[in-house]
């Protein structure tokens, strides 16, 4: 069976059960934009068990699937509903390509998923896609871009401001300060988000969020915060707590920034045990980021005669190609 056709018939067995949940009244495109939403949602957990090159081109394709049916809408409301069921789509095209390394396709993605937010008419989606944008660019090293961003997102909430959405938007804002070097504004950003996490409530999160978000994904930011700023002890004191949060990409990350806290605190050995690990986990998902992260981690170490860990590591990469 071809992959695509698989990957999208997992989606529809794993929406299926919630699409009576979910269906809008209101929605006169005969439930089309609740069961749209539903497979993009589908997708998005797919994405924690699945190489992002295999689900990049469903998703693209449901997109265009998406994108004709809002063409052919007949009334605005409904166009204005599928344009956010677009723009989700959007965003989740942008997250696959940036797992691929792919990072000029990211921001084109990310640009869509705002445009469309902006077009359905919904400030809380385009704050949303605004700070994935923000969270990009800050992880690219972009302070100023990302700051920039993370204000429109907030600009774009204005008196609407969900507590899960002030708690995230502090995280980004945490890292764009770690990329700019700037410890004291990350420490204060990633005060106020854990604050902000711990005091959430225990019900799932509001749309578009479908991932919680709680202290412990407060706590990996502050652990990512700390190898931007070579801290070791930010960067393995949550250690535990915070290789607790999301799926096995999103903790290989997390190893490496975990690596480079022991490498800031001079334990070369430690810290490339954990480089290994997290390169196994980037090849077994064919993941650019994963296996990029490890490039810099090792460029980071500068020595004429690496341990026996670093040059086994170094054979490893010779020959990866994503």
């Amino acid at each position: 069976m071809d992959r695509r056709t698989f990957l999208g018939g997992a989606a529809a067995v794993a929406a299926t059960p919630l699409l009576d949940a979910l269906s809008d009244p209101a929605d006169t495109t005969t439930g089309q934009a609740a069961a749209l939403r539903l497979s993009t949602t589908a997708y998005r957990r797919l994405d924690g068990t699945t190489p992002s090159r295999d689900l990049a081109g469903t998703v693209e394709s449901h997109l265009r699937l998406i994108q004709s049916i809002t063409h052919n809408a007949a009334h605005d409301a409904d166009r204005r509903r599928l344009a956010a069921v677009g723009s989700e789509a959007a965003g989740l095209a942008g997250w696959l390509a940036w797992d691929k390394g792919d990072h000029g396709s990211t921001r084109s993605w990310y640009g869509s998923a705002i445009k469309a937010a902006k077009a359905a008419g919904d400030p809380l989606l385009a704050a949303y896609q605004l700070g994935s944008l923000a969270q990009f660019e800050a992880h690219s090293g972009n302070s100023a871009a990302a700051l920039k961003l993370t204000g429109r997102a907030r600009r774009s909430l204005g008196t609407l401001r969900p507590a899960v959405a002030d708690a995230w938007l502090l995280t980004v804002e945490a890292l764009a300060h770690a990329a700019a070097g700037d410890r004291r504004s990350a420490d204060r950003a990633l005060t106020a988000a854990r604050a902000g996490a711990e005091s959430l409530p225990a019900d799932p999160p509001p749309w578009p969020w479908v991932f919680r978000f709680d202290a412990g994904k407060a706590a990996a930011v502050r652990v990512t915060c700390g190898a931007r700023l070579g801290l070791a002890d930010w960067a393995r004191g949550d250690d535990i707590e915070a290789l607790a949060t999301g799926h096995a990409k999103q903790r290989a990350l997390l190893v490496c920034d975990i690596a480079a806290g022991h490498l800031a605190g001079g334990r070369v050995e430690a810290a490339f045990t954990l480089t290994a690990r997290a390169l196994e986990t980037g090849l077994h998902y064919r993941s650019g980021r994963v296996i990029e992260r490890v490039r810099a981690v090792r460029r980071s170490l500068t020595t004429s005669s690496p341990p026996r860990v670093v040059r086994d590591l170094d054979e490893r990469l010779h020959d990866v190609y994503l």
